[in-house]
């Protein structure tokens, strides 16, 4: 998608919506710096001015976050995705636990009912590039989502399907935050697998079983680290 100059009165509406588009349609994505200013500022021809006015009411709304000295990343690839964010920032680790809980049952049961035969071999790729990234915690948490972010995809429910991934950023922090603990990682290993086969057999009950098991498990690790004073 190629940034056009802008011809209307309204320039800095114009610029904001140019720059919304392309990080809603992926050109961006989250946690990249979008293009210095001087490239921005010829691709659509407006002022540095105009640039930076559509860059302060993007940052306002959340889905770009300026660096000192650094430059201007994406935070939120999305308006509701950026407000969710917000939101959530200000929930504990256990409350955001609390909704995967809810989200992640539901979303069990419509992946073993509705998955494609694709739909299983992605999930099950995905599952297989996580277990050989568990030695590194930080590529292992990113598979990790990519493997449920598979799952919720099956369920074909757009809606679903949009919720989880404006949640992806604070559901990797509450990952994030028990994935040191002792047991853990073994316990994800066992509950990912029960759930892959679940949904393979499209046995709802036993999809919703696993993911249970597996939020439990992430609740009892956090409750030890809370209790360390590690987190809140």
């Amino acid at each position: 998608m190629n940034l056009q100059k802008t011809v209307r009165s309204s320039l800095v509406k114009q610029v904001v919506e140019q720059l919304a588009q392309r990080i809603e349609a992926g050109d961006w994505k989250v946690g990249e710096r979008i293009p210095p200013e001087p490239d921005l500022v010829e691709q659509l021809g407006v002022s540095r001015n105009t640039l930076r006015e559509a860059v302060q009411a993007l940052i306002h709304t959340g889905m770009l976050e300026a660096r000192q000295g650094d430059g201007t990343y994406v935070r939120s690839s999305s308006e509701f995705g950026a407000a969710m964010h917000r939101r959530l920032q200000r929930s504990a680790v256990f409350e955001i636990l609390e909704v995967r809980y809810g989200l992640e049952r539901e979303i069990a049961r419509l992946a073993a009912q509705r998955r494609t035969t694709q739909d299983l071999a992605n999930i099950r790729e995905k599952l297989e590039q996580a277990y050989q990234l568990f030695q590194d915690p930080n590529a292992y948490t990113q598979a990790d989502l990519a493997f449920h972010k598979a799952i919720v995809e099956a369920t074909k429910n757009n809606v679903m399907i949009d919720l989880y991934k404006y949640m992806t950023e604070s559901i990797l922090y509450s990952v994030n935050s028990t994935l040191d603990i002792s047991g853990l990682m073994e316990t994800q290993f066992k509950t990912h697998a029960e759930l892959v086969e679940a949904i393979a057999d499209q046995d709802q009950d036993a999809a919703e079983k696993a993911v249970c098991n597996l939020i439990e498990a992430s609740k009892s690790a956090l409750s030890i680290v809370i209790q360390e004073g590690g987190t809140h």
